[in-house]
Parts: structure tokens; C-alpha cells; sequence
């Protein structure tokens, strides 16, 4: 898409002009105000994200060139203790298929990525208590005994700060752990009563102390958010600096009591992408899952507008239905691990190559 080029100085009473001075003005510091970040959210207009996207996908270039990382997604418990409001696994839906791997799927997964060019395992899961942390911590150390040379990930939700040193000491680099929403109202209209923003905030202090590479992030367009709400986001991960940012739009699940709620838009959280890019250049950044399901070319859009990073199933076949956080996941095509030649076509074919490398953030 064509955008046209103001000479001079810049008219700030047209939004689009002022869109592209806080841009401008994110690129150079990477920081805006709480108001600059609620005016630039609410401005978005189609012309001004194609220009947001060309300079965030500059600057992931002069950071992180053209390659893509790819990690190794084993999603290995689809039971939780939690009762998310938007989550298809949540603990009261008794009409999701539940399933644990065992340690031995578990290497066995790791043994076929490590055979397709994964250096990267992401070991995702519910906040299932079976699998306590004496069971993770061998799991881990398995891991690492077997490839020394891997990046060990784990997602799986909140645990206390002893947990998290021993899972760091049998071997794990780096967490995954989405803050969801920073505003402690808008997360409690998410969550249970027994889940706060504060402690999952915490968490996220408590991982990036012991020395992991600390992954955070937030929904776009789930129910009740505000331009003001993703402002706080942004301030947030500013805040945080991690190494990791992964979003996605919600997207509902049909046994969950936001079932009838609107999903997140793709492009806003394009949109979101590219202004992360700007204000963390050296982070990592998913083109997740979801933007694929939102559309088919999701992923591919997701690259062009910031993102480096991509993270193809490992699960067995047979459970990856089973692990239906929202409606629709995909599972099969590019989205496994088995089909990595597709994955490398479509993205070469947008000017991108996949690298068999642990890929490491900047930010270390």
C-alpha cells in the first residue's frame, strides 16, 4: 500500500500526521507517554500501520537480519487448576479432552526436533499440580543431559520462587509468562477471584532475578479492553524489558463464558506488533499461533511486521486437538514441526529464512 510523503512540517491537527510524529518520535526513544500511547492505539488508520510496519520491520532487520527462530512447541498437559474465563482448558470445562505426556513423549518429542533442526524445546502446559517440581526438574535435566547444546522454555503459569530457581538449576533458560493485562480491574474481569495481575507481575520480577530469559505479553482485543489498557501494557513490558513479548488476538472458546465475545482483530494486533518492535528493537517476538488462525496468511503478516520468531508443534498428532485453548487452533500444516519445509517456503517466500540456531535475545 502506497503512503504518501509530507514534505515540511508535519500538520498535528490531521491524526494520521500525528500517528506518524509519535512513530517517529517512538522509534528515536523508545518511549511515549501513557496518553501518547492511548492517542497512538486509537488513531490507527490502515495507512498509518503500513507505515509503522515498513519501520518496525527496518529496524528488526538492523537487529536481528532476516532469520526466523524456530521453536519447538511440546504441549504436555492439558489439565489446570485455573478457571480463566477465556481459556478452552480452563479447570471447569468437562467437556475438553484432558491428556499428560509422559516423560518419555516428552524426550521423544525433543528427539524428532532435535532430528528436524530444533535447538529451542518449549514445554507448555496448564498449571496441572501432577506434574510437581521434583517430576519438571527431571524432565529438565533429562533434557539438558541429552542436548547440552538446547535452549530449555517452559510455560507453564505461576509458581513460587523456589520453584522457579529449581527448574533454573535442573536446566531451563528461559519462561514464557503473559501478564495478560497490566490493570488490575480489567484482569479481574478475565480471571477468577483467586488470580490477581499483582502476583502474575511478580512472578515475571521474581523469573527475570533468578536469570531467566523472561518471556511476557498480553491479549489484544479481549473482552472489556481499552486503548488505555494496552497504554498500560506497553508501559508495562517497557518497564520489564524482557526478552520475550508474544501476543495474540482473543479468540473465544465455545465452552467458555466469553464464548460469545468478539474476537481480537488481526490487524490491531499487527498494529501492536510493530510498536513493540520500536520500543523493544532487541526483543524477541513471536508471530504466534493465533495469528495464524485469525488468518491464513497471519504469521506471514505477523514477520512483516516485526516479529523473528515462530513456533511449530512438536505434540504428538494425536494429542495436538486436545490442546484447545481457543476455537480453531491449528495444529497441522506449517503450524507442525514435521511440516518445517513448508514453514521455510512461506517464509522465504516473503523474503525471510529459517535458521537452525538457539536464538538467543539481544537483551541478555
Amino acid at each position: 500500500m502506497s503512503v504518501s510523503v509530507t514534505t515540511g512540517s508535519p500538520d498535528l491537527s490531521c491524526p494520521e500526521s500525528r500517528g506518524r510524529e509519535l512513530i517517529r518520535r517512538l522509534e528515536q526513544t523508545q518511549t511515549l507517554s501513557r496518553d501518547e500511547w492511548s492517542e497512538l492505539i486509537r488513531g490507527r488508520t490502515p495507512a498509518l500501520a503500513e507505515y509503522l510496519f515498513r519501520r518496525a520491520e527496518k529496524v528488526r532487520i538492523a537487529h536481528y537480519g532476516r532469520d526466523i527462530y524456530i521453536r519447538g512447541l511440546i504441549e504436555f498437559t492439558s489439565y489446570c487448576r485455573n478457571d480463566c474465563y477465556y481459556c478452552g482448558i480452563r479447570r471447569s470445562n468437562s467437556r475438553t479432552a484432558r491428556y499428560r505426556l509422559t516423560k518419555e513423549e516428552i524426550l521423544s518429542c525433543c528427539e524428532l526436533g532435535w532430528t528436524l533442526g530444533f535447538r529451542t524445546f518449549v514445554l507448555q502446559g496448564g498449571e496441572d499440580g501432577w506434574f510437581t517440581d521434583e517430576r519438571l526438574a527431571d524432565i529438565i535435566s533429562s533434557i539438558r543431559a541429552r542436548w547440552p547444546e538446547c535452549a530449555i522454555t517452559l510455560s507453564v503459569g505461576e509458581r513460587s520462587r523456589a520453584s522457579y530457581q529449581m527448574l533454573f538449576d535442573a536446566g531451563a533458560d528461559r519462561y514464557l509468562l503473559r501478564h495478560e493485562t497490566y490493570d488490575s480491574e480489567h484482569y479481574g474481569k478475565l480471571h477468577p477471584p483467586s488470580l490477581s495481575a499483582a502476583c502474575r507481575q511478580q512472578c515475571l520480577w521474581d523469573l527475570k532475578d533468578i536469570g531467566y530469559q523472561v518471556g511476557a505479553g498480553f491479549m489484544v482485543g479481549s473482552p472489556f479492553q481499552t486503548p488505555e489498557n494496552l497504554a498500560d501494557d506497553m508501559l508495562f513490558l517497557k518497564k520489564l524489558n524482557p526478552h520475550m513479548a508474544g501476543i495474540g488476538p482473543f479468540l473465544p472458546h465455545h465452552d467458555t463464558p466469553f464464548a460469545q465475545e468478539p474476537p481480537g482483530t488481526l490487524e490491531l494486533t499487527l498494529y501492536m506488533l510493530g510498536l513493540i518492535r520500536l520500543m523493544l528493537p532487541n526483543v524477541l517476538l513471536p508471530a504466534t499461533t493465533a495469528l495464524g488462525t485469525a488468518a491464513p496468511d497471519g504469521r506471514e503478516r505477523g514477520i512483516l511486521a516485526g516479529a523473528n520468531v515462530v513456533m511449530p508443534n512438536l505434540s504428538p498428532p494425536s494429542v495436538r486437538e486436545k490442546y484447545l485453548l481457543y476455537d480453531n487452533k491449528l495444529h497441522s500444516g506449517s503450524e507442525a514441526a514435521e511440516s518445517l519445509n513448508e514453514l521455510k517456503a512461506r517464509m522465504e517466500a516473503i523474503g525471510y529464512q529459517v535458521t537452525v540456531s538457539r536464538g538467543d535475545s539481544l537483551n541478555r
